[in-house]
């Protein structure tokens, strides 16, 4: 029997059984395997792929979507990933155009590599920001922050999320419902028993990946930050708003270094939602 040609392959959707062929696929295209986090999006989000017929994936993608039960507001793709045999044959443009076709009305973002960004501008996405990519083992200053924190109770949750809402301009529960299993680490920061800030530290591969990060001002960030280092021996890694230069020039003086910068782009919306002066960097690029 003729393999059938890419073009006729379906897209369909993805489910956590499919998490291995998910991390098959990252490191086929030179990825780490990232399991943990596939897990995540496969399960607060959903996923569409191809399936190739002679086993695997031929292309795989991560929707994940934010707003009320009733309406999704917003919604983040990520993990846009084809196979390197079926490289530079228009996979990914299908594959994407079929994203924005389910999605409808619905606004999009995602975090563009300078390699994927052609792609995104030719559907229609725009550059809305930008995030600084940083990574390396952390160094403390010595000083003493003013700044109250701590680790998260259950009793904590519904001010996180009241937060986070406020913060990122859509309701985001079923993702951070999930950060205190998902996370190796949850801290808040609070000023008269209320909280002005939360962040999150966890695994991927060998790193501890900070975000969400959110916060009153740059100095509750630094003090997230700083609390989720002394807890880790691993490498920190994060995505930084470049707008928070101060941040980003701090956590460079105490041993980050830059990776690389990856575009904040939207589809459908001239920008995003929520308030970016206290966004300082998403739980991951692949889900904002």
């Amino acid at each position: 029997m003729p393999t059938p040609s890419l073009a006729a392959l379906p897209i369909r959707r993805l489910t956590f059984r499919d998490l291995t062929a998910c991390a098959d696929l990252s490191e086929d295209r030179g990825w780490p395997r990232e399991e943990h986090k596939w897990g995540l999006l496969l399960t607060a989000g959903k996923g569409y792929g191809i399936d190739d017929p002679d086993g695997g994936l031929v292309a795989a993608c991560a929707v994940t979507e934010y707003g009320s039960w009733e309406r999704t507001e917003l919604a983040a793709v990520g993990m846009v990933l084809v196979a390197e045999r079926h490289a530079r044959q228009g996979v990914g443009r299908r594959l994407m155009r079929h994203v924005v076709s389910v999605m409808g009305a619905t606004p999009l973002t995602l975090y563009a590599t300078p390699f994927g960004r052609p792609l995104y501008e030719e559907l229609g996405f725009k550059v809305t920001g930008q995030a600084e990519m940083l990574k390396g083992h952390f160094v403390p200053s010595g000083e003493t922050s003013q700044v109250a924190t701590r680790a998260a109770t259950a009793e904590d949750l519904p001010s996180i999320l009241r937060l986070d809402e406020d913060v990122f301009g859509a309701d985001r529960t079923a993702l951070i419902t999930r950060l205190p299993a998902f996370a190796d680490q949850l801290l808040v920061a609070e000023e008269d028993s209320r909280i002005t800030g939360y962040a999150a530290a966890w695994p991927n591969m060998d790193t501890h990946v900070v975000g969400p990060l959110i916060a009153r001002d740059t100095e509750t960030a630094k003090a997230l930050v700083t609390s989720l280092a002394q807890r880790t021996d691993r490498p920190l890694r994060t995505d930084i708003d470049i707008r928070h230069e101060e941040l980003v020039s701090w956590a460079k003086a105490r041993g980050l270094t830059s990776v690389t910068f990856n575009a904040v782009m939207t589809f459908g919306v001239p920008d995003l939602p929520g308030d970016w002066t206290r966004r300082f960097a998403p739980l991951t690029v692949a889900a904002g």
